[in-house]
């Protein structure tokens, strides 16, 4: 269990699992309402049953989906592929909480390098991931094909946290 401090505001306490297809209607739900491509409840299921490549963790709180976040693993790098939070449990720290998670399982993994591609828009999950290392290393030109907005592609070395 890990207990996220969040300054004045109150402390969840937050369990974390591996994506389970118990977990899909929730993880469905979340992702509706978080984007405006999002992934089908198949997709999902895809994922966790079939891609060998693929890591999903669900962040629960009060045995309940607060969030969840995807990685596919090749060789030593990860690339995240979904990121998302409740809207009733955002700003409360199930986000960084998400992420510290799943950055470590990826290092036991053996992952050196991370990526993920985030809205140049996006500045909330801009501060996060620049507060926990990742750093800009280039821009997709019109990648979200909703309304061709452009995607940032952000890298963290996952062998300089660990001081190799």
């Amino acid at each position: 269990m890990a207990t996220e401090a969040t300054g004045n505001r109150r402390d969840l306490d937050l369990d974390f699992s591996l994506m389970g297809p118990e977990h899909l209607d929730q993880v469905s739900a979340i992702e509706a309402v978080s984007f405006a491509l999002p992934w089908s409840k198949e997709a999902f299921f895809y994922e966790i049953t079939k891609n060998d490549f693929a890591l999903y963790v669900v962040a629960l709180y009060k045995n309940q989906v607060a969030g969840y976040s995807g990685l596919w693993v090749v060789l030593d790098e990860g690339h995240l592929t979904n990121v998302a939070v409740h809207p009733k449990l955002r700003g409360k720290g199930t986000g960084r909480a998400l992420m510290t998670e799943i950055i470590s399982r990826a290092a036991i993994l053996g992952v050196e390098r991370l990526t993920l591609e985030v809205r140049a828009s996006n500045f909330q999950a801009l501060d996060l991931y620049s507060s926990l290392g990742f750093v800009e290393k280039g821009v997709r030109k019109k990648y979200y094909s909703d309304n061709n907005e452009d995607a940032l592609i952000m890298w963290l070395d996952l062998k300089e946290l660990r001081g190799d």
